[in-house]
């Protein structure tokens, strides 16, 4: 079969020993990924460390790399509503509602962007029964202004006969200016229980950066 006979003879490198060390250290990183999730090779180094186990940074890397372990990014949360005011709030008057027909039910949520160093908040609603936004504003704080623009840019353009206007109970909402317009427009006011934001899903979803849909 014309194979040279120091084939029969060939030891890998560092033997049998260096392969049980190696099995021993794979075995631990999958552990401590499994009970960690979001720890990256360094942090993975360190934790073997401290277990009395001999490995380098770029050793670790490379046994993650060939055992598809990736470190899973933690999500920082930002919140968006502050509910911890003395204002005026509104019963939930979409509730039982069943939609039909554009500008019957308008959702209204802010939702923040990550951008390179920080984050900008996207002030935005939705039309329940198109979901299509009908106004949205971006900014780098979470004043009134934000919500107002967004509100102020679709009144402009869409009839608000017999129109429910919904949110949460953020500080945002229930300020005077935003309820004065809403009330000056002769649209109906409608907020979510508190502490329960399955009541204003259309909002929620239809907010997110990657689901937005324009007019």
């Amino acid at each position: 079969m014309e194979i040279p006979k120091s084939t029969y003879y060939y030891k890998p490198k560092g033997g049998l020993e260096k392969q049980k060390h190696d099995a021993d250290i794979a075995d631990a990183i999958e552990k401590i990924a499994y009970d960690f999730p979001s720890y990256g090779y360094r942090r993975v180094t360190a934790t073997l460390r401290r277990q009395k186990m001999v490995a380098n940074h770029k050793k670790v890397l490379k046994i993650m790399k060939n055992m598809g372990i990736q470190c899973r990014k933690r999500k920082r949360f930002v919140s968006t509503t502050n509910s911890k005011h003395n204002l005026r709030t509104y019963p939930n008057l979409a509730k039982e509602l069943v939609v039909s027909k554009t500008d019957q039910l308008w959702c209204a949520d802010i939702t923040y962007i990550r951008i390179l160093t920080a984050f900008v908040y996207l002030a935005a609603i939705i039309d329940a029964f198109s979901r299509k936004i009908v106004g949205y504003a971006i900014g780098r704080t979470l004043g009134k202004e934000l919500a107002l623009e967004a509100l102020k840019m679709a009144i402009k353009d869409r009839n608000t006969d017999d129109l429910i206007h919904h949110s949460d109970k953020g500080i945002q909402y229930c300020s005077y200016d935003y309820i004065n317009l809403l009330n000056a427009s002769g649209i109906s006011i409608s907020m979510s229980a508190k502490g329960n934001p399955y009541d204003k899903d259309y909002a929620s979803y239809c907010t997110s950066p990657l689901r937005l849909s324009f007019c």
